[in-house]
């Protein structure tokens, strides 16, 4: 009797046959931009000189605005060349359901290039703009039919559990040195877990806005009564979910009233130096007329990077972006906050934090009372000598998530 071979591990794909499509989109942006750079440093030497600038401030004019003209207009034409091939050949090669799923690796960089040119990508129409999804496990899960819905959610149960990633990641990097909150949390919880995928590269409230309306659509296709929901959010993932349930509330959604639990794991709720760090070099490279031009390049953050600037959370529709959003009423809020230092102190506040996120801003403390996050006593955490993605496999983070979310109401198993 012959031993069972077991069946091939299933194919993993590093490279799909669009991403040469989407490279050579990005590839035209980056020379456009190039040229634009060098154009913009020529014409402030020109100006210098007493020379006209052509049709914009930063445009040279005369022949040698007519030379720069000329080579956007040959890289244009070259792009949309190599476009339009490529978009005639690539169905004849992209066979999803021959190749199969992506690679871990292809994932993370995708999620990387989303978090910093994701507003681009999504503005360009490029193949590597990531849209907003729902996942179980490895499985996509369909929202705009019910039966395909029914068919793909496995363990529906009242209570519903969702995962929200942070800037430059995805849902798969919930897992890190082994642990995963999702399973401990689901555990303590009781509930289906779901994690959300979405483009980070996007304004946070954009991505708030989405987020509501699909948790509504969501709600309207569980296969049995939610009778509660938790939403956990690791640093951008955090603000993400607070603009969410902004938008809900303002939108008259039905789901914030099921909402329990807001749990915040590193979330930068008043900002990230990081991105402060970028905008200043943006003033120093504009303060001369020859490096004005340079400070593109420092532009070249996404809208949801420059959003963490300072949190900003609401739409710009709204009008006051700037304005403070209190902690959602009526829900449970827990955070943890992470610090590289040994203790808490100046040093460790206000410059050493998780190495991404200062101290204060993850505790959610400001110095005008209006901006403070009213949470309540016991609800927050901090654990030292640990980093920002360091949250998402210390035990002592796992330990005190479950002993939070361990006193949820009692819900029924159908």
């Amino acid at each position: 009797m012959t031993a069972s071979v077991p069946p091939p591990p299933p194919r993993r794909r590093h490279l799909r046959p669009s991403d040469l499509r989407a490279a050579a989109q990005l590839a035209t942006q980056a020379t456009l931009g190039v040229v634009g750079i060098a154009e913009g440093v020529h014409q402030a030497v020109r100006q210098r000189m007493g020379l006209p600038a052509g049709e914009a401030p930063e445009r040279a004019g005369g022949l040698t605005g007519r030379i720069y003209g000329a080579i956007r207009g040959v890289a244009h034409g070259v792009g949309a060349g190599i476009d339009g091939v490529l978009h005639s050949v690539l169905p004849l090669f992209d066979d999803p359901a021959q190749v199969g799923q992506d690679s871990p690796g292809r994932e993370a960089v995708v999620a990387a290039i989303n978090g910093v040119l994701g507003d681009r990508l999504a503005a360009m129409g490029n193949a590597l703009a990531q849209p907003m999804e729902w996942r179980q496990g490895e499985r996509v899960l369909p929202t705009r039919q019910a039966e395909r819905f029914d068919r793909a959610l496995q363990g529906a149960r009242p209570h519903l559990l969702l995962m929200v990633h942070g800037l430059c990641m995805n849902d798969t990097q919930w897992r890190r040195g082994g642990h995963d909150h999702t399973e401990v949390l689901s555990e303590a919880l009781r509930a289906t877990p779901l994690r959300l995928r979405y483009n980070s590269g996007l304004r946070i409230a954009a991505n708030g806005r989405e987020l509501a309306h699909q948790l509504e659509r969501v709600l309207a296709l569980w296969p049995l009564p939610v009778q509660g929901i938790t939403i956990v959010g690791h640093s951008m993932g955090g603000l993400v979910a607070r603009s969410a349930v902004h938008e809900a509330r303002r939108a008259g959604l039905r789901w914030p009233d099921l909402l329990r639990h807001l749990v915040f794991l590193g979330t930068p709720h008043h900002g990230a130096p990081l991105e402060r760090a970028g905008h200043g070099a943006d003033l120093l490279l504009g303060s001369s007329p020859f490096s004005a031009p340079l400070a593109r390049l420092g532009r070249l953050r996404s809208a949801g990077i420059v959003d963490l600037r300072y949190g900003h959370l609401r739409h710009p529709d709204e009008g006051h972006m700037d304005d403070p959003l209190p902690l959602p009423d009526g829900v449970a809020c827990f955070g943890v906050a992470a610090c590289l230092a040994p203790r808490r102190g100046l040093l460790a506040e206000r410059l050493v934090g998780d190495g991404l996120v200062p101290l204060r801003s993850a505790l959610g403390e400001h110095d005008e009372p209006a901006r403070r996050l009213a949470f309540a006593r016991g609800s927050l955490r901090v654990v030292y000598r640990t980093g920002h993605l360091d949250l998402l496999s210390s035990p002592l983070v796992a330990e005190q998530l479950r002993q939070w979310l361990r006193a949820a109401p009692a819900v029924s198993i159908a």
